[in-house]
């Protein structure tokens, strides 16, 4: 069984939110960031306990990374699971300014 997911961003409360099945339902998690000069720092991700383990939560980190990219936003990782997510896929690693990488440990 497929569930449709659906990322948007929320500048309001300063977050992407996840949602399945319809755009208007509820969120089923969020990745929280602060957006200054250039760059995108993303602070806290969370998914409710009863998604967890769905992939919900790299859906969600994808799709942010994919907005920072096409705004030309530099990525701070302060997010242990999008410092993870990036040290898994890294493909995104170029999205890290290089002089922050070590920080990040990436």
């Amino acid at each position: 069984m497929t569930t449709e997911t659906y990322v948007t961003d929320n500048p309001a409360a300063s977050r992407f939110e996840i949602r399945v099945a319809a755009p208007d339902s509820e969120p089923v998690g969020f990745t929280e960031y602060h957006l200054s000069e250039g760059e995108m720092a993303f602070l806290h991700t969370e998914i409710t306990a009863d998604r967890e383990g769905q992939g919900l939560a790299g859906t969600l980190v994808r799709e942010a990374l994919d907005d920072a990219r096409r705004r030309g936003l530099a990525v701070l990782p302060y997010c242990p699971f999008v410092r993870v997510w990036i040290g898994r896929n890294r493909e995104y690693t170029d999205l890290v300014p290089v002089d922050r990488r070590v920080r990040f440990n990436l």
